[in-house]
Order: structure tokens, then sequence, then C-alpha cells
């Protein structure tokens, strides 16, 4: 018996508090609260457009733009300090640059292979046909997204604009550069980096609170969508809808385990019993950025090292878009093009895959994927208006999207560690698919059982796993 599980006992036998876990209700697994809040929205959505309630429609429109606000709320500044202090923490990593090139290299790769499945699910669907939607039922998006915008709009012109207009690649550039500097300046700049990691634990403490609030969002975002669009609406975007939805799940379920098997060596089955709490909230929330706390704490727990993590997911969870930057645009582009009945080649198809690889970054991590579409279209030269057309069934395809970014931001940092030979399997092996309610940045929430596991595993000999080439 360990030293940790003999001085668990006394404590067992001593009576408990208000605030110790035998204390606390039972509660229901967040898997289950959060399918309760699907059946629930869709339940309460079918009987505000049924029966016309008003009242309803408004409400559950509320409440799903509550979260998702709250949500935005501590995207600025959780991006800022966790990119920070991701790259700050490479130096504790031996060859930093090597892994951060092969990072990049994989979120490359595995974009490149989804953008080319939808395309091919798009040209042998063809999904803007039989629709009966018009270029008049099209309308120009607010925001828009160019290739000079993309690439000057990098540089922010101040430091505060960035954060109250939430440009986030703005914000990925400053946290960047800010993190470079303090290596550069080596001790000197321990202070701030201290108090960086201190703010991020901060934010993350926060904005789990956010996170335990998803059942109840997602009542409301279910909710307002059937109530708002209806399912007459929803059949017209049917193989659009479809289309989306299949290309996903082929990455996620097919691709994902194949380069799994393959490259990393490792259980696909595993991997998904390791990622699924971060996958289940990513598909709820619809923010790659609000799940980012959660995707780095799967990710760890799948026996990829902290150090690493710590850069490879912020990192991901601003740039690796596979459902978001590369199956949609690819889908979509094809709907537009379909309706607005404009031919493309061969040349344009290579465009779309240029498009999907290297300017991923546009989408940001935040709900939605309307900056990257406008980028692609105004790059293949269709019109803009194409965007509205998708805007009212957006919400149900963000979903499935925004799950497949989480499945391929945690699924990278593993392929890497393990072709890195540093990739812990005992830990790996032994992930499971526990509920999300053992994640969490602090012992004092009823995560302590999964963090006491992990430092018995950091203490024993086996799992010093030195990080080399």
């Amino acid at each position: 018996m360990s030293a940790n599980s003999a001085s668990a006992a006394p404590e067992a036998e001593q009576p408990s508090t208000g605030s110790g876990p035998a204390s606390r209700i039972p509660r229901f697994p967040f898997w289950a609260q959060i399918v309760a809040g699907l059946v629930l929205g869709v339940l309460l959505g079918w009987l505000a457009r049924s029966q016309d309630v008003s009242w309803l429609v408004t409400t559950l429109d509320k409440i799903g733009s509550i979260f998702v606000q709250l949500l935005k709320l501590a995207v600025a500044p959780l991006v800022f300090f966790a990119i920070l202090v991701s790259i700050t923490n490479l130096r504790k990593v031996n060859n930093a640059a090597r892994l951060a090139t092969r990072t990049l290299l994989w979120f490359m790769i595995t974009s490149l292979i989804a953008v080319a499945i939808g395309l091919t699910i798009g040209l042998i669907t063809n999904p803007g046909s039989g629709t009966g939607l018009t270029p008049k039922d099209g309308e120009l998006p607010e925001r828009t997204g160019s290739w000079i915008d993309f690439l000057t709009g990098i540089i922010p012109n101040n430091v505060i604009e960035p954060f109250t207009e939430l440009n986030v690649l703005q914000i990925v550039f400053m946290a960047a550069v800010a993190g470079i500097a303090a290596l550069k300046l080596g001790e000197k700049a321990q202070p701030i980096l201290t108090l960086s990691q201190s703010i991020l634990e901060l934010l993350q403490k926060a904005l789990w609170w956010v996170i335990r609030l998803a059942p109840i969002g997602t009542v409301g975002l279910i909710g307002y969508a059937i109530a708002g669009y209806g399912w007459d609406l929803i059949g017209k975007y049917a193989t659009f809808t479809a289309d989306i939805y299949i290309g996903c799940l082929l990455v996620m379920f097919g691709v994902y385990p194949l380069l799994l098997a393959t490259v990393a060596k490792v259980s696909p089955l595993q991997f998904f019993k390791g990622a699924w709490p971060a996958i289940q909230l990513a598909f709820v929330s619809r923010s790659s950025v609000g799940t980012m706390p959660v995707t780095q704490r799967v990710t760890e727990r799948l026996g990829v090292p902290k150090e690493y993590t710590s850069f490879a997911v912020p990192f991901g969870a601003t740039t690796k878009m596979d459902g978001c930057a590369a199956i949609y645009p690819a889908l979509a582009a094809i709907f537009i093009a379909q309706i607005f009945d404009v031919q493309l080649g061969i040349g344009d198809y290579v465009l779309i895959a240029f498009v999907s690889v290297i300017g991923s970054a546009a989408t940001a991590g935040l709900t939605g994927a309307t900056v990257m579409l406008t980028l692609t279209l105004s790059t293949l030269g269709l019109p803009l208006e194409g965007v509205g057309l998708l805007m009212a069934i957006d919400p149900i395809l963000d979903m499935i999207r925004t799950a497949t970014n989480v499945a391929g931001q945690a699924l990278v940092p593993v392929i890497v560690a393990a072709r890195e030979k540093i990739l812990d399997h005992d830990k790996y092996n032994s992930a499971s698919s526990s509920s999300i309610d053992t994640f969490g940045p602090s012992d004092d929430d009823g995560w302590d059982g999964d963090r006491d596991r992990d430092r018995d595993r950091v203490s024993e000999p086996k799992d010093a796993v030195p990080v080399s080439a």
C-alpha cells in the first residue's frame, strides 16, 4: 500500500464536513446532463415553434446567447496568457524547435486530408442541387475575410483594440512576441511569468464555472435553433448538413484512428476514451478556445508531457481547425458555387486546399466559421452573398465542426509525442472515459482523485521520461 493510500484510510473514517466529497448529493454524469439538455432543448424548441410561444423563443435565445457570451468573455485574456505561458514552457523541453515544427507539420497534413475528404464528398453529392435556394436568398455577411486583411491584420494598431474587438489572431501575435521576449530576458522575466501563470490558472478556474453551465446552455442553443429555423428550413439543407456531418465523422473516426494506429502506433479506442470529455464539450459549446482547458487536461492524461501539451493545445485551439477550416469551407464553396451556377475547376479546388491549410488561423477558435468561409469565397471569386445562405443552418453545423476541431487538437500532440518517443504509454493505456466532472484546474472542486493518481504516476521512476529527439 502506498503512502497516499495509507493516509487516505484515516481520512475516510473522519466525520465528513459540509465541503467534503462525502456530503455531496450524487450528480448525473456530465454526458448525461448534456444529453438531457439536447432532448429538452429539442422539445422546448418544437413546442415554441408549433404553438407559437414567442416568450419561450426569446427565453431560449437569451439562455443560449448568455452561455456563448460567457465563453467569449474569457477568450481574449485566456488566449493571450495561454500562448505566452506555453511558449515560455518550451524552454523546459529539449528540442523545442523540433517539436514545434513537427506539430505545425502535422496540423497541415491532417488539414490537407480533411479538405480532400470535404471536396470528395461535395463532388459526389452536389449539395447545392435541388435545394430550391436562389442567389436572391443570400445576403452579405457582417464579417468578411481577405488575404490582405489576414496578412496585414496580424499586427494590431494598439495593445487594447484586439482585446476589445476580440481579434484573436492579433492577440496570438502579441502573446507570441511577449513569450519570445520573455525567453530572451531569462531570469529577469520570471516575475512576469509567475504572474502570467497565476492569471492563467485564475482564468481557467472561472471558465470552468462557465463550462459547468453547458447543459443549460445546450437547452437554449438547440431550442432556439429548432424554434427559430424549424425542420422545414433544415430540410432545404439536408444534403449539405449530411455532408458536413459525414465528412467530420469520417475524419474523426476514420482518418484519426488510422493515423493513431499506423503513425503513432497506439490504440485509437484508447484515444477516444481519454479525449471524449473534451470532444463532447466542444460539440455543445461550439468553441475550441472555450474547450481548451479540458482539451489540455485530457491530452496530458493521454500521456503527452505537460510542457509540450501547454504549447501544442493552445496553439492548436487558435490554428488547428479541421472541421471549420477544412471540411466546411470545401463543401460550402461547392454548395455556393452550385447555387450561383459557377463552375469550379481543378485550379479552384487546389485553391480551396491551399486556403484551408494556410489560412485556418483566421477562424480563431471562436464559434462559427464565417471569416474562414469568406476568405475562401473571396479567393475563389465566388459571391460573398453565399455566406448568408448558410447562416441559418450554421449553429447545427458548428457543433460537429468544433468537435472535429478539438479531436484534432488532441490528436496531433499524441502523434508527435509518440513519434518523438516522449509519450507515456502507461498513462495513455490507462486513460479512461471518465466524466468531465473529474477535470478542472484546482483540487477543491472534486478532482482530487485524478490529480492524486497523476502525482502517484509522476513519482514513479518509469514515468520520468526525458524529452529528447
